[in-house]
């Protein structure tokens, strides 16, 4: 088994355009191929204000798939911490031997999730997009708005958060590593309305956002609800958008947006799967004035697809130590 650590996987994998279309890819993989996607298994720790979840997914011909440990432990920002963490593992599709361990400190969930949002934009945000406002100010709002701007020419940011501190490094930094305005909103309100693509990246149990302020020609990404109790859209969102979108239907119903529709069965049939769109099965956004939203859950194959990818890379590059016969780490040269 080779083991990869943070260091070298954060110094050769990147947010970038061939990343993004390796997960426009495996979206797609779910139309074309035959994949195993078991449903996802989460542990909740309540007391800490915390969750840990395991994907995986098999896809047709390709040589590995990834097992995921991923953690959301949302009081972290009080310790000086990232919410997110987790590693990767990659098993042989063949023999079933454990091939490589991806000790990415959730780096490449952070990378797959913003190339997931990218995907989204690419597909149903406006081509004339100029405008974006983001609802969170952790470090996936980060990778979202990054992945955003090598999708649309964004020129000015609205950012709106409940921690004052947060948001404020969040404009700080984006504006320097971004080289655009970033605005701080008093309300969410105010994102929506001035914003032409909006991100909602919270771990919300309740609505962050309301029907009543979706106006024509607006795209929302909604990546926070991953659980049966988180939500950040109003239920009428879902039915107020020309065209809902989620990775994954049967998810979206179980712990996503659609699972607080007021008539799931109604908005089940009326909702479209991203892998139908990047596939050519079915259109994404067809004219300028339409509203669309997007529901991201997160997918066992976006991680098959990221974890295939780093090690490629990262084998190219020479990098990693590998268990020996005798249990020993040995440094690949």
């Amino acid at each position: 088994m080779i083991i990869y650590t943070k260091d070298e996987i954060y110094r050769h994998i990147q947010l970038n355009h061939e990343t993004i279309q390796v997960i426009d890819d495996a979206f797609t993989s779910l139309e074309t191929k035959n994949v195993a996607m078991p449903p996802i298994m989460r542990v909740d720790v309540p007391e800490h204000n915390g969750e840990v979840d395991v994907k995986s997914a098999y896809v047709e011909g390709i040589e590995m798939f990834a097992i995921k440990v991923s953690s959301g432990f949302f009081n972290n920002y009080k310790l000086g911490l990232p919410s997110g963490n987790g590693l990767m593992m990659l098993i042989n599709s063949v023999t079933g031997q454990p091939e490589s361990l991806l000790l990415d400190n959730g780096y490449l969930t952070d990378i797959r999730t913003a190339a997931a949002g990218a995907v989204a934009a690419n597909y149903l945000a406006s081509e004339n997009a100029r405008t974006a406002g983001v609802i969170g100010a952790g470090s996936q709002a980060r990778y979202q708005l990054k992945a955003l701007k090598l999708m649309r020419d964004i020129e000015q940011v609205t950012v709106y958060g409940p921690t004052e501190k947060r948001v404020r490094e969040f404009a700080e930094e984006m504006e320097k590593d971004l080289g655009m305005k970033v605005t701080i909103a008093s309300s969410p309100e105010q994102v929506v309305t001035e914003s032409d693509v909006v991100i909602t990246t919270t771990p919300s149990k309740k609505p962050v956002i309301k029907a009543e302020w979706l106006h024509p020609g607006l795209h929302i990404t909604a990546m926070g609800s991953d659980a049966e109790e988180k939500q950040e859209l109003e239920a009428g969102i879902l039915e107020k958008a020309d065209l809902f979108v989620c990775d994954v239907r049967e998810q979206s119903k179980r712990l996503g947006e659609l699972h607080h529709a007021s008539d799931s069965d109604a908005m089940f049939a009326k909702a479209v799967e991203l892998g139908e769109i990047t596939s050519g099965k079915r259109q994404g956004r067809t004219h300028d004035d339409q509203i669309t939203v997007c529901d991201l859950t997160g997918t066992g194959v976006q991680d098959t697809a990221i974890a295939v990818h780093a090690y490629n890379i990262l084998k190219n590059y020479k990098a990693g130590s590998s268990i020996g016969k005798r249990n020993q780490l040995t440094q690949l040269t």
